[in-house]
Formats: C-alpha cells, structure tokens, sequence
C-alpha cells in the first residue's frame, strides 16, 4: 500500500507505475483505493462508477476498469456535503459528520471488494488518501492505516521534496503513527527530485538513522507527465505551434471531469485557458461548459458572473460554444430538480442557447457509448448524468450514439452543441473533427490513448531505474 505524507505527493502516479512495472513482468495486478474523494471519475466495464485515477491505473495493470477497484467514491456536492458511491452505485448524500459515522458500514463494503480482487489477481497495488497522519479523521478510518492495518498490508511512505520539507513530512508523519502502525511502514520515497543525488545523500543517510527504515528509491522530476489528474485542475501545457485555437473552460465551483480537456491541453494546435472564479475570459474560438456536480448552483455562478452576457457577446463574433454533460443542460432553457437530487428542490432558467429542457432524477446513468458524429465520424465516452434532456425535434442530435440513441443537441445556426459524452477529445477523429468546427481549419488527429500508454511507460522506465524493486517484490523482481 503506498501511502503518502499530502495530498499530491505522487500516491496516484506511484501505483499507476507500479501496476505497469509488475504487468511488464507477467503479474496478473490490479489497483485498488478503499476511499476516494474526487469529481474525475470514470465509468467502469461493470457499469459503475470510480475515480479517474482507478481507471488509469487499471490501464497501467493492462485489465478492465472494475467498481471494486474504488469501493467508496466520494463526489463533493458542497463544503460539507458529498454523494457517497459504494462499489459503483450511488446510495445516497451524507453531511462530513454524517459519514464519519457511516464508515463502519463503508468497511465492509471495502472488505468485501479487497476479497473479490484478491480472488482474481496474484497482486493489488493500493492507493491511500490524503495523509495517513490525519488524527482527526483517525477513528474508523478506512482509508490509509485502519485498511492496511485490518488486512495486514505493508506500506510504503512516498513525500514530495519539490515542495519542501520532505524529512520533516517523512519523519512527523511516523511519528504520529501508532506502534504498530510504524512497524507497518517498510521504506520511504521521496518524489520529484531535482538537483544532484550526492547532495540529497546525507539527509537519506540521517533520515534512515533516525527512522531505522530504508529509502526505497528517489524518484527524478519528470517534466511534462502527461497523465491524467486524480482531482486537481492541472493546466501545465505543452509546445504549441502558431496560431493555434483559443479554447477557454469556465472553472465551475464544483467542476467535474475536467479530464475532459487534456486531449486538448496537450494538442499542439490548441491553447486552453482555465478560465477561475474572479478572472474575465479571454478572447476565444470556442468556449467549452463543462461538467458539474451541482448543475444549478453552478448555472447560477456562470450568470452572476456575467458568462451569460459574454457567451452571448462570444456567439456574435462568430464563436463557438459546446456543453458537456453539466454544461450541456446549462445550455438549454430549463433544469428542473423537482426531488432536490442534487440541492433543494427547484428549478432554474437556462442560458437558453439551445432548445433543450432537462430534468434531474435520482437513477444515475452510467454508461461507456460509441457512436458517429452526424458526418459519420467514430466517436466513443461514457456518460455520468443523473438528467434526462429532452430538445426539440426540429434540431439535430450532437451524435448517433450504437445503442439506437441520439446524444445531445446542435443549434439551428450550427454555432452550439452540447453532449453527455465525457471524454470525447480523447477518439483522434473525433477531436479532429470538433477543432474543424470550432475554426481549426487544419486540425490534426491526436491519439490521447496512445499518448496516455507512452507516458505510462515512461514512469515505469523511471521505478525500474530508481526505485528497489527487489526491496519491494521479491518473489517477482528479484536481482
């Protein structure tokens, strides 16, 4: 089990890693986070739902995307509420002090999907949250030393020296744990080094003196990791060429699946700018709404904001706007939410830019979908909406999805689309053809898999050089 001292000290990227290294050995390995709290998730090969990073870290282990790889999921609806998810399913909204007691329940469900995992695979790698020297969130805990210590996992340290403070991070945080809990703890690594390693060699030295543990590996810096995030927005972007196409994302307060976007972050041809609470949008070519936990509240800030005034102003000057998901009910006329599924019951005028009226139910659609664009061009995603939009006939879908259906809405004037479809930049012809649309003249077709399976391999290039390997798995890395 890797557990880390922060939050973003590398857990995710580590086991995405790791499940890559023990693949490229023959190990049949999957991941598996027992609690996770995150608006990026995915939709798995059973129908259910889990965090984005569980679903990138299956890829790295080479099998289907499985609910029981993240038994709980915890999506944030406000400060001090969540949508609490077990094994793919949501069950129900808890207040922070709801589900501390709840946990007791939510063990079991973890129990039981280590047991299922642990019937199909030689080897899980385990992701913890946050810090495991968290003392408030202690009691009950499920998700870092109350799970390794009820299935008796060891566990790994990793810290992130880019930040700072990695000794202070490594040794205060065994400090806080239990007796037992530090017997647990195997080794360290340190993360996101840069400099010289003879330099770093005597506060290693004096760091295994002092805990009487061993440092595992030093992880280098590696610079443009083009993976995706488990939660935070990442905006690092790549070279780009001249005159690429302006792309501006509105960062809603409870934005969700901004995944969505690193097909376009990391395209040459396109410069995408996150557009927080507080900051005017630039000039662009295309204005994407994304998704959103809380449809509603989040319309509201888009209009108190003043995003209905410059949309309108964006459309005259020949922009172009698409919606997903979220976003695509905030472009139609109304969004009703007539049993409060995700705040108090009510509904809310639309931005009116398409004619489209939805309503929010409790049954969550949870589906992986392929289709064609109205062209005929292949598109795939999958689609997490509790809404069922309704738009007019006389107005096209957004695709013509396999399963008979039809997706979305086009405006008359072909100048706005929406689409339940997350994650459709990622299918190369598909991302050529919406840059097409959007102005791009000359767009390219980038392959975000295949992208994704490079840099895969290029973090497990880095454990194998850096990390003890034979230290961690000796029954398969051994020598």
């Amino acid at each position: 089990m890797v557990q880390g001292t922060t939050s973003d000290a590398g857990k995710s990227i580590l086991v995405t890693g790791l499940c890559r290294v023990l693949r490229r050995r023959g190990v049949q390995v999957a991941p598996f986070k027992p609690q996770n709290m995150s608006l990026n998730s995915a939709v798995t090969a059973d129908g259910g739902e889990i965090g984005r990073a569980q679903a990138l870290q299956a890829q790295a282990a080479g099998v289907a995307a499985h609910s029981d790889m993240n038994p709980v999921l915890l999506k944030p609806a406000s400060d001090t509420r969540a949508q609490v998810i077990l094994r793919g399913r949501a069950i129900s909204d808890l207040r922070a002090s709801e589900y501390h007691d709840y946990k007791r329940v939510a063990m079991d469900t973890v129990l039981a999907a280590w047991e299922a995992l642990g019937q199909q695979y030689e080897a899980l790698v385990v992701e913890g949250a946050g810090s495991p020297a968290e003392i408030n969130l202690r009691e009950n805990d499920i998700a870092n030393m109350g799970f390794a210590e009820t299935v008796d996992c060891p566990v790994i340290l990793i810290a992130d020296i880019d930040r700072g403070g990695v000794f202070a991070h490594l040794v205060g945080t065994l400090a806080l744990l239990s007796p037992s809990e530090q017997a647990r703890v195997q080794g360290f690594v340190i993360n996101r080094f840069r400099g010289d390693l003879a330099l770093l060699q005597p506060g290693l030295d004096w760091l295994e003196e002092r805990t009487g543990k061993p440092v595992l590996g030093v992880l280098p810096y590696l610079q443009h990791l083009q993976l995706d995030a488990e939660d935070a927005i990442d905006s690092a972007q790549g070279a780009k060429e001249a005159n690429c196409l302006k792309v501006v994302v509105p960062v809603f307060p409870r934005i969700s699946n901004h995944t969505d976007f690193d097909a376009l972050r990391h395209h040459p041809q396109v410069e995408l700018v996150y557009v927080p609470p507080g900051q005017q949008p630039p000039p662009a070519d295309l204005v994407i709404l994304p998704g959103s936990k809380n449809v509603r509240a989040d319309l509201q800030w888009l209009q108190d904001g003043g995003w209905d005034a410059h949309l309108q102003r964006h459309l005259r000057y020949g922009g172009r706007v698409l919606g997903i998901c979220g976003g695509y009910q905030m472009l139609g006329d109304m969004i009703a939410d007539p049993q409060g599924v995700e705040d108090s019951a009510g509904s809310s005028t639309g931005l009116g830019l398409l004619p489209v009226h939805t309503v929010l139910e409790a049954n969550k659609a949870l589906l992986q979908v392929s289709g064609t664009l109205p062209g005929g061009t292949p598109v795939t995603g999958y689609e997490i909406h509790c809404g069922q939009s309704q738009r007019a006939p006389d107005h096209e879908a957004f695709a013509l999805l396999d399963d008979g259906r039809e997706d979305g809405c086009r405006s008359s004037d072909g100048q706005v689309a929406g689409t339940y479809l997350h994650g459709l930049f990622d299918h190369p012809d598909a991302c050529r053809e919406l840059l097409i649309w959007a102005g791009l003249g000359d767009a390219r077709a980038e392959d975000r898999d295949a992208l994704r399976e490079r840099e895969i391999d290029r973090l497990a290039d880095s454990l194998e050089q850096h990390l003890d390997l034979s230290a961690l798995f000796p029954q398969w890395c051994a020598g």
